[in-house]
């Protein structure tokens, strides 16, 4: 189940989300980190991601930022998942959204978070 993330609100769903995960690629192996995205001025700042991510969004700048569903998201179980092209800004990676959406696998009824799993 997917529900499509306006650009322009993705302000409203951070509030909901804590650490997300940078995804960039060397065109043979994706590299996953732990990020806390900043929203500036319409772009996430990802401080500090790492001399293999920034080599990775220099060569493709096609990035993907996760964020997991944790006890603050609403209905429970949705990872919100934000497409988007990054650029080196010091040492620091700017994305520019280009596409959002909330997800879950279809047919889940996670109702409240459940310890250990899916319900």
């Amino acid at each position: 189940m997917s529900i499509p993330v306006e650009l322009d609100s993705i302000a409203v769903q951070l509030e909901r989300f804590a650490t997300a995960y940078l995804l960039t690629t060397s065109g043979e192996k994706v590299k996953a980190v732990a990020a806390a995205p900043v929203l500036e001025d319409g772009r996430l700042r990802v401080g500090g991601p790492g001399r293999g991510s920034l080599a990775n969004a220099g060569a493709h700048p096609d990035v993907t930022l996760m964020w997991p569903p944790t006890d603050r998201t609403e209905p429970a179980g949705f990872t919100l998942l934000v497409d988007g092209t990054a650029v080196a800004d010091g040492e620091d990676l700017l994305v520019t959204p280009t596409w959002a959406v909330l997800h879950r696998p279809a047919g889940s009824d996670h109702g409240p978070a459940v310890p250990g799993g899916c319900g």
